[in-house]
This record gives C-alpha cells, sequence and structure tokens, in this order.
C-alpha cells in the first residue's frame, strides 16, 4: 500500500505540538494534520513568519509532511465553535474567516503543506438557500486566487450540516465557482459512512478527481461522531484499496478531535490498525 498516514494535531491538543510531532515521528506516521488554533500554531499570535519556519524545520527534521487544517473551534470566537464562518450575515464578521484562510494558505507554503483544509460553515436560520450561496462564493474567489499563487489546493471538507454538508453540495460550488483548478476536497471517510448514498469506498473512487485531502476514523450510519477504529461501523481494507487504486498520494489523517484526552494511546492503536488494515486491502499478511 502506499497509504501515506498522519495524525491529527486536533486530536493531541493535551500535548505541546514539538512534543506531538516527535511522537507521530517514532510511531512511524507519514505527516500530521496540522490545526492552527491557540495551543498549537496560533495563527493570530505575533511572530507567526517565525514561529512557522520553526515548525518548518522540525518537520523536515522528523521526517514528516503536512496538511494545514482549519477546524479550530474557537480560535476567532471564544464563544461561537467555528465562528465566524463565510456564511456569518456581517460582512465584518465572514472578511475574519477569510482572513484566517489567507493565512491558513500562507502557512501552508511556507510549511510545504500539501493542501489547506476548509469548510463553509452552517447558514443562520431564515437565511434564503441563495443567499448563502452567493456569500460562500464571495468568500471563496479571493481565497482561490491565493491558492493558486501559493501552489497550494484548498480543500473543502463536506460537513454534515453545514451548506457544503456533502458531495453532491461540493460539485455545486465547483460549477458555482468555475471549476479552478486551486479548488479541491477534503473527503472524511466518516462522513461518507454517516450519510453519503454510497459506501466510503465508493465515494473514494467518485471523488478521485478532486481529492486533496483525507480525513479517517471510524464513524455509524447516521450518527456524527468520529469514533476510534473498530467501534464504528466501518469495512476499512476496501476504504484503502480504493485509495491506493486512485492513486491518491496525499496524507490520510486520523481525526480524532474529541478524544485527545487518550491522545498517545489512540495513536499508537490507530496507525497499526491501518497498516493491518492496508495490508488486509492488498491480501498480504498484516
Amino acid at each position: 500500500m502506499s497509504l501515506r498516514i498522519g495524525y491529527g494535531t486536533n486530536g493531541l491538543t493535551d500535548l505541546r505540538l514539538d512534543d506531538a510531532l516527535s511522537l507521530l515521528a517514532d510511531l512511524g506516521y507519514d505527516g500530521v494534520g496540522l490545526t492552527l488554533d491557540h495551543m498549537h500554531l496560533d495563527p493570530l499570535a505575533p511572530g507567526l513568519v517565525r514561529r512557522t519556519a520553526a515548525v518548518a524545520a522540525r518537520l523536515a527534521a522528523l521526517g514528516l509532511t503536512a496538511t494545514v487544517e482549519t477546524g479550530a473551534r474557537y480560535v476567532l470566537d471564544p464563544r461561537r465553535k467555528h465562528g465566524p464562518t463565510l456564511l456569518d450575515p456581517d460582512p465584518a464578521a465572514r472578511a475574519a474567516r477569510t482572513g484566517l484562510l489567507l493565512t491558513a494558505v500562507r502557512v501552508a507554503a511556507d510549511l510545504g503543506a500539501h493542501a489547506v483544509h476548509c469548510f463553509s460553515g452552517v447558514p443562520e436560520a431564515g437565511c434564503a438557500p441563495e443567499i448563502a450561496w452567493d456569500r460562500l462564493e464571495e468568500g471563496f474567489t479571493p481565497l482561490l486566487d491565493a491558492a493558486g499563487r501559493a501552489g497550494v489546493p484548498l480543500a473543502v471538507e463536506p460537513e454534515p450540516g453545514h451548506l457544503i454538508g456533502d458531495l453532491a453540495a461540493f460539485h455545486r460550488l465547483r460549477h458555482r465557482v468555475g471549476d479552478p483548478g486551486p479548488l479541491g476536497l477534503t473527503l472524511d471517510i466518516g462522513h461518507c459512512q454517516c450519510l453519503e448514498p454510497e459506501p466510503p469506498a465508493a465515494c473514494v473512487r467518485a471523488a478521485a478527481p478532486w481529492l486533496r485531502h483525507v480525513q479517517i476514523e471510524d464513524m455509524r450510519r447516521g450518527v456524527h461522531e468520529h469514533l476510534p477504529f473498530g467501534d464504528g461501523e466501518i469495512d476499512f481494507p476496501p476504504v484503502l484499496d480504493a485509495l491506493d487504486a486512485v492513486g491518491y498520494r496525499g496524507l490520510t489523517v486520523v481525526e480524532l478531535p474529541r478524544h485527545s484526552h487518550a491522545g498517545p494511546e489512540l495513536a499508537r492503536r490507530s496507525i497499526e490498525f491501518l497498516r493491518t488494515a492496508g495490508a488486509a486491502a492488498k491480501g498480504a499478511p498484516a
């Protein structure tokens, strides 16, 4: 298998960033899904360029690659989870999210990351759908320009309950903005199990032309809860085989943001599980 496994720092928030990176390297991970947040690489604190350069050097020393993730819960607003978004009714609030994502693109370029993850957000109650789509398109225009100049794709994640909540909605966005090269997809395997009509392996194959980032965890049908491997319903060997078959070469990042209290142990168990599942996908001994 050519699977390149990463682990998300949003599942290691009880560790200092340097300790988290060292742990992942020691466990044999190929990279890290680095969430820009106050406890790790704070995108709003002074000295970001200097701090990013230090992280880039540390990644290189450890032999790790990265994706930049932007799903921090309270990095912009200490009272609204994931707020504000690109759909916020307040233009200044939308601009704050755009600014964070532009910063993420610059950080990703400085880290040599292979993608910047992002999401749409949830429209406010009573918002007409077309207004929400117009706001999203407006917000993405400068982001796609910046991503194109930086040479780092912007990988949108369909998130249950968001305006971009499934693969069909991703394609609607793609067509609205003219299918630009910098626009790609973050595919969360658990989300596929949760709500897509096709099984996760079929989702991988269907998404292959736009696939720029993958998140992975276990999940149950109809329940949006990120679970450790083996606690949900996903049959993983076909998923990993599909990722290999479509030629995906980016990181496949374990996404367990609610399990940071057990992060080091789950990081160990997760890579062992995925190695075993990857071997099973090719009929090889684990």
